[in-house]
């Protein structure tokens, strides 16, 4: 006797022309993918992602790397820090031209002889204080370490090539990569002071031009996803065109670059205080897992905010993110202050952290229109430029309320620049004009 299917089979007649479809049950439903999901999604892109985040972390660690190195080897604090700041003041002088030059001939043929430079740049440096030779050389290799190109802006470069024409998407991007920013940068010191401390002083520097040539390499390797240069058609041939112009002329993008400068000089202040106040409670090797928190919180309001989807302009959200930044950097202020607890300061710089994402996401997507076409490296490395011309400034400032004032009285520098970047922010109407 026959036997009878299965309550919930579907069965279908076999002809000649047909095929069998058979189901044995309710069919389990499968979420459907995020927006980080379905970014990583489009074929290539994570491949150039994991290239590029091998290619970043170094960034975090080459400076740390430089004055464990140079302050082992050489007694000498000052001497360490003049020429970890000639090597910042020579990037700010040479990345726009490189960023220029990648924009125009293409991210493998400019990125990878730039990268071999700077690489030799960091050896160097490297056999030059290991052989104890005259200071003066340490200033000349470091420098030349200022052709390293902007690893994060080339990515994010990518990103704006293949989502051209879908904002939602190209903002999910933009948050990835500038959580991506948080992570190197909380990484990169602590593996770092780890390799110094744990192996050889060169360890750290030895280790981080590895990790930049590699990762240069194999994200140049990723042919499929590189924006076409802006000299060249899709032939090869030359472009008859003119030149877009220069970033810097574009409307609403010299308030942008003032506002980077004046948010650099939160992040360099915050971080020679934050290390003079744990110095002053007698923890001074703590102050890495403070600023590390901060970077934490950061990043993770960085995926946060790239998850939402906002209806308003980006340029109506810019103000509202510089006054939250502000009045977050009220807390480590308080905290310090009132208690001189480090564990409560390090618990308000988490909580100040989860400002500096959303406004470092929107103020790169306010850079990105507003920077003419063909030109885009150029326009993110100006801001990035600001960025670290602000974080030199920060530092002095920092530094100088510390040693004049106190620890303490040092974290009003923060608040300060935080307050400045917000009037430019509000009193210039070319940010919150939208791009055309």
């Amino acid at each position: 006797m026959p036997q009878q299917p299965a309550r919930g089979t579907r069965l279908f007649t076999v002809t000649a022309d047909t095929l069998v479809a058979v189901d044995f049950g309710p069919r389990t439903k499968r979420r459907p993918p995020g927006p980080y999901g379905r970014l990583f999604a489009r074929p290539g892109t994570r491949a150039f992602t994991l290239a590029n985040l091998l290619a970043r972390l170094p960034m975090g660690m080459f400076s740390v790397s430089a004055v464990v190195m140079i302050a082992g080897t050489r007694g000498s604090y000052a001497l360490a820090g003049a020429v970890t700041a000639t090597g910042l003041a020579a990037t700010a002088l040479v990345a726009p031209w490189t960023a220029r030059l990648v924009d125009r001939y293409g991210q493998a043929r400019v990125a990878v002889p730039a990268t071999l430079v700077a690489a030799l740049g960091s050896l160097a440096l490297l056999l030059c204080v290991r052989y104890d030779a005259p200071a003066w050389t340490l200033f000349a290799a470091y420098a030349a370490t200022a052709t390293t190109p902007n690893t994060g802006g080339m990515s994010r470069a990518r990103w704006a090539h293949l989502l051209d024409g879908d904002p939602d998407a190209l903002h999910t991007a933009n948050s990835f990569e500038q959580a991506a920013d948080e992570l190197c940068f909380m990484l990169g010191p602590v593996l770092a002071a780890f390799l110094c401390g744990a192996f050889f002083t060169e360890a750290g520097t030895l280790v981080g031009v590895v990790l930049l040539v590699t990762g240069v390499l194999a994200f140049a390797a990723q042919r499929s996803t590189e924006p076409p240069p802006s000299g060249r058609t899709t032939t090869g041939a030359t472009t008859t065109t003119p030149p877009a112009p220069s970033p810097l002329r574009s409307p609403g993008m010299p308030p942008l670059l003032a506002v980077c400068l004046a948010l650099g000089a939160v992040f360099g202040s915050t971080e020679v205080v934050t290390i003079a106040f744990a110095d002053a409670q007698g923890h001074r090797t703590a102050a890495g897992v403070v600023l590390a928190l901060q970077a934490g919180g950061s990043c993770a309001a960085g995926l946060l905010y790239g998850r939402v989807r906002f209806a308003g302009a980006a340029e109506d959200r810019y103000p509202w993110c510089v006054a939250a930044m502000t009045a977050l950097l009220v807390l480590p202020l308080l905290a310090a202050s009132l208690t001189g607890s480090l564990l409560l300061l390090s618990a308000a710089l988490l909580v100040a952290g989860m400002a500096t994402a959303p406004t470092m996401i929107t103020n790169m997507t306010l850079v990105q229109r507003r920077t003419p076409d063909g030109r885009l490296n150029e326009g993110m490395t100006l801001a990035v430029t600001a960025l670290l011309g602000g974080i030199a400034c920060g530092s002095a400032a920092g530094g100088w309320a510390v040693e004049h004032l106190t620890p303490t009285a040092g974290y009003g520098v923060p608040v300060t620049a935080a307050a400045v970047a917000l009037l430019i922010a509000l009193a210039w109407p070319g940010i919150r004009t939208a791009a055309a």
